[in-house]
């Protein structure tokens, strides 16, 4: 072999694969490391987003004596003498005598000098108009702080904001949130024998991962516009890296499908190299999805931005988007690495030798057990419809009826916190 030959092979020789978990780590790490802005929020418009800083609440919960029933504020022994009536929302005087009480409704402030509440449905009326009954012992009324107080840490940073979170924090007073801006993705599309209309023929295909892949970047907490779905690009070095670069521009990520092995029309790796970015993770020992990689640019002004290859083959690059893109969006996002739940099978899995097994299965929750999906060639998305999430198999092992393996959730909701 000739010199020239010889580096020529040289060139196009695959790096060791990284391991799933290990390149798991590493992504989430870079994305960390890289976590965009906080930003302020109204609470309108927070959902979806992550809170960048801890939620703590501005004054005490309640902030205030509340009555928990509707009855009477008394003060002393009975029967009382009827002063008046406190609605929530007022701020009642005290009670100042002993042997008077006024009519409270739920929810509203206890009168300072109150030493009970009596029940409305436990109570009587005598004949001149007092109010009669026996309080229960226990205080009918939450106190100050009861809840919460002031300052104190109710979620920390990193928590992803859902309706629940805008609830306590308009509870705690906050009109606006810090959360962490959200990552802006784009998607180039390669591979001229790709169709984006009617059905496939004449040795074309469909394009199936321009429609999806932008929706599951939006289910990760993304923001992708129609026009940042670009493509098919043609299968061109130059057009390749036009477009990459053109994309980058606004996008802190990109997400590419197909090109990412070595063949005569894959001009990733070298479009990647014309840009000077550096590899994160080039190719994972997983199965499906093998040939995926993130990489990484960075402006001399400190901006960091990303490239998530993505296989051609549409269900390969689904086991792309879980295995790298969902933990590189958790890092920018501020998020923690999400532990992966357990299931147990209720079939058998094989295993794929020295490589992890990504098995897309139907996961029945109540049950806690994984089954296997029919249908999950590479290149076949009807298995994926019809699945939960995909059963971690691990190198060097396979997955028997009744073993208990990690599941890789899919965000099938918008906003699911999943991943």
């Amino acid at each position: 072999m000739s010199t020239e030959t010889a580096a020529a092979a040289a060139e196009v020789v695959a790096p060791p694969p990284a391991g799933w978990e290990e390149a798991r780590s590493r992504v989430y790490a870079v994305g960390l490391a890289a976590a965009l802005p906080a930003v302020s929020r109204p609470l309108a418009d927070a959902d979806g987003h992550t809170l960048a800083e801890p939620l703590t609440p501005r004054t005490d919960l309640p902030a205030f004596p509340t009555s928990s029933v509707d009855g009477w504020a008394v003060r002393g022994d009975g029967p009382w003498q009827v002063v008046g009536r406190v609605l929530a929302g007022h701020t009642p005087p005290p009670l100042e005598a002993d042997g008077s009480t006024v009519e409270i409704a739920t929810g509203a402030m206890v009168p300072e000098g109150a030493t009970a509440i009596l029940r409305i449905e436990e109570s009587t009326r005598t004949a001149d108009g007092r109010v009669a009954g026996t309080p229960r012992p226990a205080p009918e009324w939450r106190e100050p702080g009861e809840e919460a107080y002031a300052g104190e840490e109710l979620l920390p940073a990193g928590t992803p904001v859902d309706p629940a979170v805008l609830g306590l924090a308009a509870s705690c007073g906050h009109d606006t949130l810090r959360v962490r801006r959200r990552p802006r993705a784009a998607l180039l599309v390669f591979g001229d024998e790709l169709l984006t209309s009617g059905p496939p023929g004449a040795g074309r295909v469909r394009d199936a991962l321009g429609p999806s892949v932008p929706a599951w970047l939006r289910r990760y907490g993304c923001q992708v516009r129609p026009a940042d779905v670009v493509g098919p690009v043609a299968d061109t070095l130059p057009a390749h890296v036009a477009a990459l670069r053109a994309a980058l521009v606004d996008a802190d990520l990109v997400c590419t499908t197909g090109g990412t092995m070595h063949g005569p029309v894959d001009h990733l790796h070298p479009t990647l190299e014309a840009l000077g970015a550096d590899y994160v993770v080039n190719t994972v020992a997983v199965r499906p999805g093998f040939p995926m990689l993130l990489a990484r640019l960075a402006d001399d002004d400190g901006r960091v931005r990303f490239v998530a290859g993505l296989p051609g083959n549409p269900q390969s690059a689904v086991v792309a988007l879980v295995s790298l893109v969902a933990p590189l969006l958790a890092g920018l996002q501020g998020r923690p690495m999400p532990v992966l739940p357990q299931v147990t099978l209720a079939e058998p899995v094989p295993g794929r030798g020295d490589y992890t097994h990504l098995a897309l299965v139907r996961w029945d929750r109540v049950a806690g057990t994984a089954h296997p999906v029919p249908h999950v060639g590479s290149a076949m998305l009807r298995g994926l419809a019809g699945a939960d999430g995909f059963a971690v198999i691990r190198p060097g092992t396979s997955g028997a009826a009744g073993d208990r393996v990690p599941v890789v959730p899919l965000p099938l909701t918008p906003g699911e916190r999943s991943w």
